[in-house]
């Protein structure tokens, strides 16, 4: 028997040198290539106690049969949907994911694209380009001030309070809504409402909730017509909470005034798929944590969680603890 020997780790995203050389000091690494298919991740994982991984890697039982020794698998992102994390916990593995360090990034980004629709600035911006306003065309049609229309919140968690807290210092009145009652500790003064009645009152509709099986297209065909004809939806969360089809569809008969998405319900989308040129959507190719700053907090955070499961400590952000317990 060879003591203290070191855990084997397979490390399917692209990190920094001074990372990969904290996992290196005490692990046997072995590195896959972050694009290729799953099935030759698979192939490399069939003795490895930790994955370092991203949201492309789809956790599911044959996934973790694949993979017998495995005690944890980090990914660096805050979403952990394609990750079966019953399955995980059944067999002992820990899933953690990166909670928080991108909350600033993620809330950033919503407030511009609450700027950019509500200003029509990329409307502006591309008139100015094509020479629209060189040759004195009719330019767009005026924007409208965000001081004093209502910002609904739909998931009231770090990234719906930070985003919150930004425009309620530029005069927005907000309404929050959550699967819990009360709003949690230290979170900034909101009125809450059901979703239902968030929907009718609210010129800005912004989702920052998790995915899971009852928030799945919790925005569709019922949910839009009960928003305001002049309303606007936001959703840099998971394209998968809104129906998608449905969306394009209020859109195209202006049932509701436009959208900006970071997140849409396939990534990349099919390049037939029309939301991502309807002159009344802003679509961005999940950007939302794309930051060299962010993104480096987020790796570091995932390498902490690798290091700290295969220690035996508790890890700063698990998802299932319980499996430590």
């Amino acid at each position: 028997m060879i003591l203290n020997e070191k855990p084997k780790v397979c490390i399917a995203l692209t990190l920094e040198d001074d990372l990969k050389a904290q996992i290196s000091a005490v692990c046997d690494v072995r590195v896959a290539d972050v694009r290729a298919p799953q099935t030759e991740l698979v192939e490399a994982i069939y003795d490895v106690e930790g994955i370092l991984g991203t949201p492309r890697i789809r956790a599911d039982s044959k996934f973790f049969d694949a993979a017998p020794k495995l005690r944890v698998l980090s990914t660096c992102s805050v979403g952990f949907d394609p990750i079966d994390v019953p399955e995980a916990t059944r067999r002992g593995v820990v899933v953690c994911h990166t909670p928080g360090v991108l909350n600033a990034a993620v809330a950033n980004l919503t407030l511009s694209m609450i700027f950019a629709l509500a200003l029509k600035l990329f409307e502006n911006e591309s008139y100015a380009r094509s020479g629209g306003w060189a040759r004195r065309e009719k330019p767009p049609g005026l924007g409208r001030d965000i001081q004093g229309k209502t910002l609904g919140v739909i998931g009231f968690g770090r990234i719906g309070q930070e985003v919150t807290r930004r425009v309620q210092a530029l005069g927005m009145r907000t309404l929050w809504s959550d699967v819990f009652d009360h709003p949690p500790e230290g979170a900034p003064e909101s009125e809450s409402r059901p979703l239902d009645a968030l929907l009718a009152e609210s010129d800005f509709v912004s989702l920052h909730t998790n995915l899971g099986p009852s928030s799945h297209h919790m925005i569709g065909a019922a949910e839009l017509n009960r928003m305001k004809p002049g309303a606007f939806l936001i959703n840099t969360a998971r394209g998968p909470l809104v129906d998608q089809k449905a969306l394009s569809r209020a859109l195209e008969t202006g049932q509701i005034a436009g959208a900006a998405l970071d997140v849409l319900e396939s990534e990349p989308p099919d390049p037939e798929d029309s939301i991502v040129r309807l002159p009344n959507v802003i679509c961005f190719p999940h950007i939302g944590s794309a930051t060299e700053e962010t993104r480096r907090a987020m790796r570091e955070l995932a390498v902490q969680n690798l290091l700290d499961v295969l220690a035996g400590k508790l890890p700063p952000a698990p998802v299932n603890p319980e499996v430590l317990a």
